[in-house]
C-alpha cells in the first residue's frame, strides 16, 4: 500500500536527534521528501534536503519550510540539565513557536510535535511529589517546577494557540524515555536492581522506532484541532508486576483501576483509538517477585 506521505514534502526540526534521525529514516522508507533541520552536520543523516539552522531564527525556519506540507518539529534541549535554566526554556518555547507559527502562516495543515510526559511536571520535580491518581492520562493535573518541564507545558500551549489563530492541525505526543532497543534493555536491567528509580516516570519507555511510527501516525490521522496524547510502550521497563511496584512504591496514591502483569501505568486510550498506534517493539522481560 502507497504511503500517504509518499512524494510529500516533510519538514523534521531536529532531524539528528535520538528520534529524530530514526524519524528520518522512517519518512525516507514511505517515500516522503524529508527537509532535515538540524543546528549540527550528522554523519548518518539523510534526506532529500538537509539544512543546518536554528529553529528560533525566522530566516532558517523559512528556507526549511519552503514546499513542506507537513512538519515534525522535534527540535528542543531535551533535559533540565542539557543547558541553563534560561536557555532549556527559552530554546525550547521560542523554537516551537516560530516553527509552528510560521508553518500556520504559510497554510500547512498537520504538525507533529514532540512533548514529553515530563508536561506533568513530575519527572524533574525537585519536591517529593505523586501524580493525582494512575494510570496518568491526559488530563492529570501537572505539578511543574523546572525549565524543561513548563517549556513543554508551554509547548502544548502554544500548539493550542496557533491551531486557534491559523487552523494547522497540531498533535503533540509526550514521549517518556524513548532511545533505542540496546539502552532501554541496559535501563531494564538497572530497574530490576533500583526499581524505586523508575516511579517517576511510571517505569515507561518507548522504542525510537515506535516514536518514529506514532509521528507517522500524527502525521496522516484524520483529525481536526490540537492533540495531547500520552504515547508509551504498553510494558513497562521493570521485570515485576506494575501492581507489586504501585504497592511498594505508591500505595498512598488512588488507582482508577487494576493493572494487568507489566502493563504501563499510562492510560493508552486516546492514542491507541485516535491514531491506532501499538508499540511494535517492547521489552522481553520476565515477571519477578518483588
Amino acid at each position: 500500500m502507497t504511503s500517504a506521505l509518499n512524494g510529500r514534502r516533510v519538514l523534521v526540526t531536529g532531524a539528528s536527534g535520538r528520534i529524530g534521525l530514526v524519524t528520518v529514516q522512517r519518512l525516507n522508507e514511505l517515500g516522503a521528501l524529508v527537509t532535515a533541520l538540524s543546528n549540527i552536520e550528522h554523519p548518518d543523516l539523510k534526506a532529500d534536503r538537509v539544512l543546518v539552522g536554528d529553529t528560533r531564527s525566522e530566516t532558517d525556519v523559512a528556507a526549511a519550510l519552503d514546499g513542506a506540507e507537513f512538519v515534525v518539529h522535534l527540535a528542543a534541549l531535551a533535559h533540565p540539565s542539557a543547558g541553563t535554566p534560561y536557555d532549556v526554556y527559552s530554546i525550547n518555547v521560542v523554537s516551537t513557536f516560530n516553527v509552528l507559527a510560521q508553518a500556520g502562516a504559510l497554510g500547512i495543515k498537520r504538525a507533529v510535535t514532540a512533548s514529553s510526559i515530563n508536561a506533568t511536571g513530575l519527572v524533574f520535580n525537585p519536591h517529593d511529589v505523586r501524580p493525582a491518581y494512575y494510570p496518568l492520562d491526559e488530563r492529570i493535573p501537572a505539578d511543574v517546577a523546572d525549565p524543561y518541564s513548563l517549556s513543554k507545558q508551554n509547548d502544548e500551549n502554544t500548539a493550542r494557540a496557533i491551531w486557534r489563530r491559523f487552523g494547522i492541525d497540531v498533535v503533540a505526543l509526550r514521549f517518556p524515555h524513548t532511545n533505542s532497543a540496546e539502552v532501554l534493555q541496559s535501563q531494564a536491567e538497572h530497574m530490576r536492581d533500583e526499581p524505586a528509580t523508575g516511579l517517576r516516570e511510571v517505569w515507561s519507555n518507548l522504542d525510537s522506532r515506535d516514536a518514529a511510527y506514532a509521528i507517522e501516525l500524527g502525521l496522516t490521522a484524520k483529525l481536526e484541532g490540537a492533540h495531547v496524547f500520552f504515547v508509551a510502550a504498553g510494558t513497562t521497563n521493570a521485570p515485576y508486576s506494575t501492581e507489586a511496584l504501585l504497592d511498594r512504591f505508591a500505595p498512598d496514591v488512588p488507582r482508577l483501576r487494576r493493572f494487568i502483569g507489566r502493563e504501563v501505568p499510562i492510560d493508552l486510550t486516546a492514542v491507541r483509538t485516535v491514531l491506532g498506534f501499538q508499540a511494535q517493539h517492547e521489552l522481553d522481560l520476565p515477571t519477578l517477585e518483588l
